[in-house]
């Protein structure tokens, strides 16, 4: 019997057990798709980055491939006089989150830049499956 202990931020493989990525969120920094969809709709006061190459989320900015170091440096200065407290959520959606380029960069700036109330929206899957798929509001451009 083999017991693994400390891997529960990283991302495992199933097939081969070869670990990927580190997240760098915790689960309590991930937002279910109804929950955004809900607070957009009832006109909620949050912040909405695309730090993907998939298709804007009504209220999103669209701040390219965070996993480009130009993107990423220009989020980081989208996000500049912007208050720590602020209510803000990044997602990409363009493959499974456990091979994602794009989220653990971003999601890491908003860390060093020591956001408290930032959340990666919960995208298991792709954009598609888990927000288009199910209705949630898209950008007017994006339809």
């Amino acid at each position: 019997m083999v017991i693994l202990f400390g891997f529960s931020q990283a991302q495992v493989l199933p097939s081969s057990g070869a670990t990927l990525q580190k997240n760098t969120w915790t689960a309590s920094q991930l937002m279910k798709p109804e929950a955004l969809a809900k607070m957009i709709r009832a006109g909620q006061k949050v912040k909405i980055y695309n730090i993907g190459v998939v298709q804007d989320i009504k209220g999103a900015v669209n701040m390219g491939a965070a996993s480009e170091k130009e993107n990423l440096k220009r989020f980081a200065k989208a996000l500049k006089g912007i208050p720590a407290n602020t209510a803000l959520v990044v997602y990409c959606g363009c493959c499974p989150m456990d091979k994602c380029p794009n989220i653990r960069p971003a999601f890491q700036l908003l860390n060093d830049l020591k956001f408290k109330n930032a959340k990666l929206l919960d995208l298991p899957v792709n954009v598609k499956t888990d927000w288009i798929d199910k209705g949630y509001p898209l950008a007017e451009n994006a339809k």
